[in-house]
């Protein structure tokens, strides 16, 4: 519509200067002596417009000559920044498929563009280290350092990934402390850190990074918790063999994880191999006290206190809420044995079988009966002890 409209109106105008110049009857006369020029009006007007267009379209020349140069390098770097961004576009979904050797080959020529050099020269590396070309990996890592030495900690991290997938942890913990002197509590490393830590069974570092994650909100409650927990029990074993350091290492250990089962279980299990019995039993009594669990009360049986009517009274005391615990019935048992206590322990072992027979169970008791002179029953038992020792199996 609008076009026509211009239409119209240029016809319109045409007609109007035609109807205008054929009823103009003037002249121009120009003297110059000895010369005489007569030129009629409507000539003169279409020379002046002629001279104005001519004079225009020079002066539009000139000046786009002298900016062809200038528009020459705009073309190639718009054209330079169009093939970069689309190569490095292309990179990004090949390495999202796995198509690496594709990623590799359209990082490296968004890389010759010089498409965001820190960028593309690590997506390079990465797709170069996933096809398993050391050579060109460490190329495209040295690429970024010298194109984009200020994306030197992104350069670092990934290098530090990369050992780590290789297993040269020592090598990646030395790049991890160089990120550190760049940029302190960086939490991508610290996360990488710890995973090099816990390969390294480096687990008092494990303790000290999970602190700082956990400070920096790095990592979620419930992993650094599994973690932190892992740690502990390899911590308990390592020290397992001498009673200072694991009591000295025990108290090192926060009261939230003191109570946990698997931490408590197997801190009390050190602690009875150490013939430390009062130790094992305030750790195992402290988690039952906080939740209650059959297998540590199954513990405090080989648990040798100091105090045995406490100990036997504390449990006693728990077989009023739980006395079909059978676990319980035979630490009783055993606790009662150490006691002289025969006829009750024979009662507390047999009711622990009443409400799930065990292996252990039935050999406290074939013992227990053995030593009183009843053979008959004592290798009845023995038999039952062996055969669940079979089913476990």
């Amino acid at each position: 519509m609008r076009v026509l409209i211009w239409i119209l109106l240029i016809l319109a105008l045409a007609i109007g200067v035609s109807l205008l110049a054929g009823n103009n009857e003037g002249y121009v006369l120009i003297v110059r002596p000895p010369y005489r020029l007569e030129l009629s009006l409507n000539l003169l007007l279409i020379l002046v417009v002629l001279a104005f267009a001519s004079l225009h379209l020079l002066l539009r020349f000139i000046h786009y000559a002298r900016d062809l140069p200038a528009n020459v390098r705009a073309y190639k770097e718009n054209r330079r920044i169009r093939l970069g961004h689309a190569a490095l576009l292309e990179a990004l979904h090949a390495m999202s498929q796995g198509r690496y050797q594709v990623a590799q080959k359209a990082a490296s020529k968004a890389l010759d563009y010089r498409e965001d050099p820190s960028l593309t020269a690590l997506l390079a590396a990465r797709a170069s280290h996933k096809l398993k070309q050391k050579g060109q990996r460490d190329y495209y890592l040295a690429e970024a350092e010298r194109l984009a030495p200020e994306a030197a900690v992104a350069r670092l991290l990934l290098q530090a990934e990369l050992l780590v997938d290789d297993r040269l942890y020592s090598q990646a913990l030395d790049v991890l402390h160089k990120i550190e002197k760049l940029e302190s509590k960086f939490v991508p490393g610290m996360r990488l850190e710890l995973k090099v830590q816990i390969r390294l069974n480096n687990w008092e570092q494990v303790l000290v990074l999970l602190q700082q994650l956990e400070k920096h909100d790095g990592m979620e409650s419930w992993q650094a918790r599994e973690i932190r927990h892992q740690a502990h029990q390899h911590l308990i074993e390592r020290h397992g063999n001498n009673l200072n350091t694991l009591m000295a290492y025990w108290k090192k250990v926060p009261d939230d994880d003191k109570l946990n089962s698997r931490i408590a279980s197997m801190a009390a299990d050190a602690f009875i191999a150490l013939n430390a019995g009062n130790q094992a039993q305030e750790v195992l009594e402290m988690s039952l006290t906080k939740t209650w669990d059959s297998e540590l009360a199954g513990k405090l049986g080989d648990c040798s206190s100091t105090n045995p009517h406490k100990q036997l009274q504390q449990a006693e005391h728990w077989l009023l809420s739980h006395e079909q615990d059978a676990n319980l019935l035979l630490s009783l048992g055993k606790m009662c044995i150490r006691l002289s206590l025969w006829g009750k322990a024979q009662s507390y072992l047999e009711a622990s079988i009443s409400v799930q027979p065990s292996a252990e169970a039935h050999l406290t008791l074939a013992r227990l009966l053995e030593s009183r002179g009843e053979s008959d029953a004592a290798n009845q038992h023995y038999r039952l002890s062996v055969q669940f020792c079979r089913e476990d199996k």
